[in-house]
């Protein structure tokens, strides 16, 4: 059965990443089809870890909602973090959180160096703290919405961080 769950979270992870890749968004019917299997799967080891992926869904939901809320993070990318925390469960979520996070941060440097927009993203990285830091009263700062904003596939950070943290972190349920 564990074989089964790892194809299936692989499964789900490349399909987002595909759809991010080339749609710059992961349908609905991809995230929330896959916390249900999750949960489906997680039956095996009984009510306990249905419940144990329940809570990682939602506090994975949970911690995405500021990210979301400022403008920082898209929906798909809340939802697919609710996969993650589905699957991997609330015991082993934060690895996995911090794992994506660190992808993500790689990610977004390198594409930024990629269009010689480093400096400008640096600029920006201390508008976004402010922002956060004040409760949104430090001025207008950009958001994936602003025309000027540099955004990065983000499911594909989710991917790769949280693969990393499941076959190298802690995946045993």
């Amino acid at each position: 059965m564990t074989m089964l769950m790892t194809v299936a979270f692989v499964a789900l992870l490349a399909l987002a990443s595909w759809f991010d890749l080339r749609e710059r968004r992961i349908p609905n019917a991809l995230t929330v089809g896959g916390v249900g299997v999750a949960l489906c799967l997680r039956l095996a080891w009984g009510w306990g870890s249905v419940l144990q992926g329940a809570e990682g869904a939602g506090f994975a939901v949970l911690v995405a909602l500021l990210p979301f809320t400022m403008g920082f993070l898209g929906g798909g990318d809340v939802k697919l973090l609710g996969v993650v925390g589905a699957f991997v469960g609330v015991d082993r979520l934060f690895g996995a959180l911090l794992l994506v996070a660190l992808v993500g941060g790689v990610l977004a440097t390198l594409e930024s160096v990629r269009r010689q927009a480093f400096l400008r993203v640096i600029t920006n990285i201390r508008g976004f703290a402010m922002q956060w830091v004040l409760f949104g009263r430090a001025g207008v700062t950009p958001t994936l919405a602003s025309p000027e904003a540099m955004t990065v596939p983000y499911g594909v950070a989710i991917a790769v961080g949280a693969l990393a943290w499941w076959f190298f972190g802690g995946a045993s349920l």
